[in-house]
């Protein structure tokens, strides 16, 4: 028993220590940007050693990448987008227009997250941010498919709109940088937004 708890304690702490060094790097990198949040930085913030940082998240592409997707899924919980509640409830949904509808919200509380951290993420002028947007618009390639796909599987597709050319739809009106052009450039609010990308998804994909 005391060996167990010994375990969890470490395992508590060692949570502890791996989230200081992601509210840090959050705070740096919103600050002063990518090239401003070294990992020298990061750890004088969080009260840890370089090393650690290194040991509880990764190098500096990874500490990025670590912020994006707890900034995206509101938690540093090992679960997947696709398997949080709004995507459930769109395995729920009984019609298309409610599936794209809750994939509209989806769409809005992602961004509500990561708004902050989209600029940083938008400046391709640094290697490692272009091999990082390479990463995350693949993984965001993947998950429009899954939705193309269900979508096609569930209700059916605009007659002419195959799942690859839905998913490409997909791909393209959740772009982080459409939404940051209607949202912090246009003045849209939220609400507008997941309306109209609703509205327009439906008319793009639906019969």
């Amino acid at each position: 028993m005391t060996r167990r708890y010994s375990s969890e304690v470490r395992a508590e702490q060692r949570r502890a220590t791996r989230q200081r060094v992601l509210d840090a790097a959050r705070a740096l990198l919103l600050h002063r940007g990518y090239h401003g949040a070294t990992i020298e930085a990061i750890a004088h913030r969080a009260g840890v050693s370089v090393q650690t940082v290194y040991n509880t998240v990764g190098g500096k592409a990874a500490v990025l990448k670590a912020v994006y997707d707890t900034l995206l899924a509101g938690d540093d919980e090992p679960i997947p987008i696709m398997q949080r509640p709004t995507v459930r409830a769109m395995h729920a949904a009984t019609d298309p227009r409610t599936f794209l509808a809750l994939y509209a919200r989806l769409g809005r509380e992602l961004y509500g997250r990561a708004a902050p951290l989209l600029p940083v993420v938008l400046d391709q002028g640094d290697p490692e941010v272009r091999a990082f947007v390479t990463t995350i618009e693949t993984e965001r390639a993947t998950g429009n498919a899954a939705i193309a796909e269900l979508l096609h599987d569930r209700f059916g597709l605009r007659p002419g709109v195959t799942v690859a050319d839905a998913a490409d739809i997909l791909w393209t009106l959740t772009a982080p940088e459409l939404v940051l052009r209607l949202v912090q450039h246009r003045g849209w609010s939220l609400g507008r937004y997941e309306s109209w990308l609703a509205d327009t998804m439906a008319h793009a994909l639906l019969p």
